[in-house]
């Protein structure tokens, strides 16, 4: 017989969600790279992201679960031996651990054969030789550097790409070559794969696609600590690869049930059945504090966000200005084991000061919750180099965050 699913009430499936993305393990006075590759092993990936108004969004997840650290240390960790991370679509563009690139090979062949949306479609092969013989020759590159001039269109809001650029992205997503570093103007600097990733992470066999999604579903899990088959296919974005689909990923869960590393579950008030990692903690209390970027891991299905936080959440960038309910960059806060908050956030580099452009308490929102943001706020401020905070009137949350920036002045 069947045993029946182990029952979790909403409040214990969230905080196994939060310890599994590591919002329980104690902050470093000085965060090290053990800290780092600690904070890895929880949110699985980084995502990648070109907006600055704050700080760039693969930087946050980890200010949101270290503290203050140097992001320096992202930057040895991306591009220095031993290479500990590497980018590449494993959600939307991340960086990932370097031991996933084989589990990438054949979301890169399906790429490769039938190209990606924003390359239009796979490069000229003459045009793919030219450039893989430039960058065999003279290392890594961005797109400026091989574009010999040739002309840009504006369109519209979006990146305004050469057909060198569009080539070379449809060489990164195929898994031809692969990204070195990014430079001081956040461009790609494309490279030949083994001058990039480790041998020893090269040379390994390709695994099948069933190994492939096993072991990505089993990373997924591990991530969320505890999640629903949607939940676990959108962490590493199984849904977008050609011959995926919920059976099969099906498959790949139920292979791990009978190995004992998921746990069949209920979660109360959630109609789909959910898998509880068997490594995964149950608390009963958290004490987490955070500024969560729009592209954390832990709110990055929004379906699950609500589930678990009862919190809708949705990123403002692309709506008209007059349209936005929260505003432009709207960071939720995270205050024990609840999202007690939102704040839109701008760091004014040139003045030295971080910017609050509004804020807004949830309903239920504890007494506290002013008191803990201003905090909070302090040490992002503290983190990105500014020396002051101001917040505007707007939202209702606004004026007790205001008297406690100012109390602390």
């Amino acid at each position: 017989m069947t045993p029946a699913p182990l029952s979790l009430s909403r409040g214990q499936a969230r905080r196994v969600a939060l310890v599994a993305q590591g919002f329980r393990d104690p902050r470093h006075t000085a965060p090290t790279m053990r800290t780092f590759a600690r904070t890895l092993a929880r949110t699985g990936v980084l995502q990648i992201d070109s907006v600055n108004v704050l700080q760039r969004a693969h930087y946050m997840p980890l200010f949101s679960r270290m503290g203050p650290y140097d992001t320096d240390m992202l930057q040895r960790a991306s591009e220095k031996p031993p290479r500990r991370v590497v980018e590449y679509w494993a959600h939307v563009a991340a960086y990932m651990p370097v031991d996933l690139w084989p589990f990438m090979q054949h979301r890169m062949t399906g790429y490769r054969e039938r190209g990606h949306a924003w390359t239009q479609e796979r490069a000229s092969v003459r045009l793919v030789e030219s450039l893989m013989a430039e960058i065999r020759e003279q290392g890594a590159s961005t797109s400026r550097d091989l574009d010999n001039g040739l002309p840009r269109q504006k369109v519209d809001w979006g990146w305004n790409w050469s057909e060198t650029k569009r080539a070379l992205e449809y060489l990164f997503i195929s898994g031809e070559l692969a990204v070195a570093r990014r430079n001081s103007q956040f461009e790609r600097e494309y490279d030949l794969p083994e001058r990039v990733i480790p041998a020893t992470i090269l040379d390994r066999p390709t695994p099948t696609r069933h190994e492939t999604r096993v072991e990505l579903i089993r990373r997924a899990a591990r991530s969320h600590g505890v999640a629903t088959v949607r939940c676990l296919r959108d962490y590493y974005r199984l849904q977008l690869e050609r011959d995926e689909d919920p059976a099969t990923t099906r498959l790949a869960i139920a292979e791990l049930v009978e190995q004992g590393e998921l746990i069949p579950a209920s979660i109360d008030g959630w109609a789909r059945p959910a898998y509880l990692h068997r490594d995964a903690v149950m608390p009963r209390k958290v004490d987490a504090r955070a500024l969560l970027s729009p592209f954390d891991p832990l709110v990055w299905e929004r379906e699950r966000t609500e589930r678990l936080f009862d919190f809708h959440y949705r990123i403002e960038i692309y709506v008209p200005e007059a349209k936005r309910q929260f505003g432009y960059y709207v960071l939720p806060f995270l205050l024990g084991d609840q999202i007690v908050g939102r704040v839109d956030l701008k760091a004014d580099r040139r003045s030295g000061v971080l910017q609050v452009k509004a804020a807004y308490a949830e309903p239920g929102a504890p007494p506290e919750t002013a008191t803990e943001l201003a905090a909070e706020l302090r040490e992002a401020a503290r983190w990105l180099g500014l020396g002051g905070i101001t917040v505007d009137e707007r939202g209702d949350l606004a004026p007790a965050l205001s008297r406690e920036v100012l109390a602390c002045v």
